[in-house]
């Protein structure tokens, strides 16, 4: 076993001769490379593989025998600064390794042929291994330095992903604007890891965290100082896990591929955030100020994400959404000092979330061979509907991923939700009703999502199929009122839940809407033969190719089945006699570090977990419940209307009418991103462009003013004087300085005039 550490120095090199041959090849031999793109993706696949394999087997060994090993080795010295570089690898590296690689593959896999028609194919797969190994590179170092390091190269990656089609000026924007919001969290790292090593002299985590404490046990800090040093680190963490209120670049960052929302933006980038924060909880854990604080940043960002969520039309910024709040779980769960909680939650969220994203791509990729390959179309869930007669397996899977996120049993999510949500109500009763109550608005926008994509009959894209140029569909209203505000859709009119006051009104109204059609003439064919014309042909949605769907179905088996490393079911038993499941089993070493007991943190008790877990599935049953009720009968046969519009006239109209008024406030927050981006752009962005255009005026009319004011004035009376001196150089020294004073007192006296 000894051996098998000393060489895990390759595993982050190990998927590097990918992007390197690819960019060789581009160079030398474009021409045979791009001829022979698709063959690109064995050797990634193959590659990861083995750094799986070898993860895999660490953690074997890491559960047999729970250990942590560390190997470093001096890179540069200069007198007292020593910089050393090395590898650790203990629970949360092998954790860590086994989510990427895993995840990674499958990711590879479905995007063969996502990206078959991109030309950008080899830069895609390019970018995917280099990504691949920064961040198996960050889990595995030893250091502060080394893990910035790879922390840069992560966010450069996700940069160049987010940004992969670049000409769409949204891309763009939405790369630069995940690009400057990390490098604000990515300044206070960099700020926070100077300050400790300041304080302790030191980089590697071992003697950091020995240091620090004997520093602390014996007060020889300055607390304040070393809360904003901490605080610092966090705001790494902040941003890369997009945490408020830095979370602003993620729901943007579904411009790119959808491959990249389901590797980086789900199981792997950021959760590099929750990494870091669990590789620093034993310096952390000695804070208290800084673990309240991470807690609190946990709460407020998991309510909302969730709150953001309810409103969204496009699918994938539903789930980058989510993706937030269950990342805010994670931070709850770490700031409680849960550390076994939150990284059970953070496996079976990665495969869940992962599982969430490959099936939204799978939408998409069928609804573009009907709305054209526009992405403001093929992700709109008001576009869709009905999509389960037409991708049975991609409705399956999604629907898996559904109610594991919902957090319903025996599903992966359940299992480490529950056990924040328990541990919450032991650190806060106030955070454990915001994340309980949270819990039902996951269930309620994750079945929304749901339904609104594969349920129901009456939708636009099947009323395309008649080819019928105009054709009608129904706009229902919650309250029964027609709407006195519009959004413009793609295609149609919706109403807003908004009323006259002076209207009767039912529990469903209905009104139709004519819908042109002509547009869709101007779509081009999905499929086009050579010398058979160019005539148009759309075809009904149609489930998505096997090399998309195995790693969907892998992803699924994974979401099923993954909560049985964190219940005791296959226990075993520690030298006290107490049992372990598999997962505390793995995590051993690292709770030793943290000087907590398992007893603490695996007293498992049958009767205590069937009363809470009954709690937190009512909560979320009756999300479920509520996004039936309102979204199911949108789309169901018509047969019920009559009992509905019965049922809403017994509703008092004042009733309904502060009902819509909340909606409409509800929707407002949603659809507006709970006005953080415009009060960035308001305050922060245009204060920046006024600050600078104030110091530019001063520069320009001030100090250049002043300088070239005077040289000229200078040449002027220069030039004058020559004719009219007598030769005395005193005579000249006091005209010339009698001008200047008069000069200053002329111009001050404008710029007080003009100020």
């Amino acid at each position: 076993m000894e051996s098998t550490y000393q060489y895990s120095w390759i595993i982050p090199f190990i998927p590097l001769p990918v992007p390197i041959l690819i960019g060789v090849g581009l160079l030398l031999f474009p021409t045979a490379t791009k001829n022979l793109r698709r063959m690109w993706v064995f050797p990634s696949v193959l590659l990861l593989s083995i750094v799986m394999v070898f993860s895999i087997y660490l953690s074997i060994q890491q559960i047999n025998n729970p250990s942590i090993y560390l190997s470093i080795w001096s890179w540069t010295i200069n007198n007292d600064f020593s910089l050393e570089v090395g590898y650790l690898v203990d629970p949360l590296t092998s954790i860590m390794l086994i989510l990427i690689t895993t995840v990674g593959i499958m990711v590879l896999i479905y995007s063969d042929n996502y990206m078959s028609h991109d030309q950008g194919y080899l830069r895609f797969f390019a970018y995917m291994s280099f990504f691949n190994t920064s961040m198996v590179g960050l889990v595995t170092s030893s250091n502060m330095i080394q893990i910035y390091f790879f922390w840069e190269l992560v966010g450069m990656c996700s940069y160049l992903l987010i940004g992969f089609w670049f000409t769409r000026p949204t891309a763009a924007n939405a790369c630069q604007k995940a690009f400057i919001t990390n490098r604000v969290g990515d300044f206070g790292l960099l700020l926070g890891i100077l300050g400790f090593y300041w304080i302790t002299g030191s980089l590697e985590f071992r003697d950091l965290f020995q240091i620090f404490n004997d520093l602390v046990s014996n007060n020889q800090v300055n607390f304040l100082f070393v809360t904003l040093c901490a605080f610092l680190l966090f705001s790494g963490a902040i941003a890369k896990s997009a945490q408020f209120p830095l979370h602003v670049w993620l729901p943007d960052a579904m411009e790119g591929p959808t491959p990249i929302s389901a590797l980086i933006h789900a199981a792997t980038m950021v959760a590099a955030g929750i990494f870091l924060v669990a590789r620093l909880l034993p310096l952390f854990i000695v804070i208290p100020y800084i673990m309240n604080i991470i807690a609190l940043i946990g709460i407020i960002t998991l309510f909302f994400g969730a709150t953001l969520a309810l409103a969204q039309k496009d699918i994938k910024r539903g789930l980058a959404y989510s993706t937030m709040s269950q990342l805010g779980y994670m931070m709850l769960a770490l700031g409680m000092g849960s550390y076994r909680t939150a990284l059970f939650h953070l496996i079976t969220h990665a495969y869940s979330k992962a599982l969430l994203f490959l099936g939204s791509g799978s939408i998409i990729h069928s609804m573009e061979t009907i709305v054209g390959y526009s992405p403001n179309k093929s992700q709109n869930l008001v576009l869709m509907g009905g999509l389960r007669k037409h991708v049975p397996i991609t409705k399956t899977s999604f629907l898996l991923g559904t109610l594991s996120l919902c957090g319903i049993p025996p599903l992966g999510c359940f299992w480490s939700k529950d056990e924040i949500l328990t541990d919450s109500w032991l650190y806060s009763p106030i955070f454990a009703i915001i994340a309980c109550s949270t819990a039902g608005l996951t269930a309620f926008y994750m079945f929304r999502i749901y339904l609104l994509t594969f349920e129901g009959h009456l939708n636009v894209q099947f009323q395309t199929y008649s080819g019928k140029k105009n054709s009608l569909v129904y706009s229902i209203s919650l309250w029964g009122s027609e709407g006195q505000k519009k959004i413009k859709t793609n295609f149609r009119l919706v109403p807003l839940l908004t009323m006259k006051n002076n209207e009767k009104t039912s529990f469903f109204y209905k009104k139709k809407y004519c819908i042109n059609r002509n547009e869709r003439s101007m779509v081009a064919p999905f499929i086009t033969i050579p010398n058979f014309g160019t005539k148009n042909t759309f075809s009904y949605p149609h489930e998505s190719d096997n090399t998309m769907l195995f790693p969907m179905l892998v992803l699924g088996i994974f979401t099923l089945f993954i909560g049985v490393i964190g219940i005791p079911l296959f226990t075993q038993l520690n030298q006290e006699g107490m049992q372990l499941d598999i997962l505390s089993k793995l995590l051993t070493p690292s709770i030793n570090l943290l000087h907590q007991k398992e007893e603490n943190l695996m007293d498992w008790n049958w009767y205590e977990f069937l009363t809470n877990a009954t709690f937190s599935v009512s909560i979320a049953s009756l999300g479920i419940l509520i996004a039936s009720f309102l979204y199911k009968p949108v789309y169901s046969s018509l047969q019920n209307l009559n009992f509905l519009n019965s049922f809403g006239k017994r509703i008092p109209n004042k009733l309904q009418i502060f009902g819509n008024k909340i909606l409409n406030v509800i929707y407002d927050w949603a659809y507006n991103r709970g006005y953080i981006d415009f009060v960035y752009a308001t305050f922060l962005i245009q204060g920046i462009r006024r600050l600078a255009e104030l110091i530019h005026f001063f520069d320009r009319r001030i100090i250049d003013g002043i300088t070239n004011g005077v040289g000229i004035s200078s040449f002027f009376v220069g030039e004058g004087i020559k004719y009219v001196g007598g030769g005395r150089i005193s005579s000249y020294l006091l005209v010339y300085v009698s001008y200047v004073l008069i000069f200053l007192v002329i111009y001050s006296f404008f710029f007080v005039q003009y100020f």
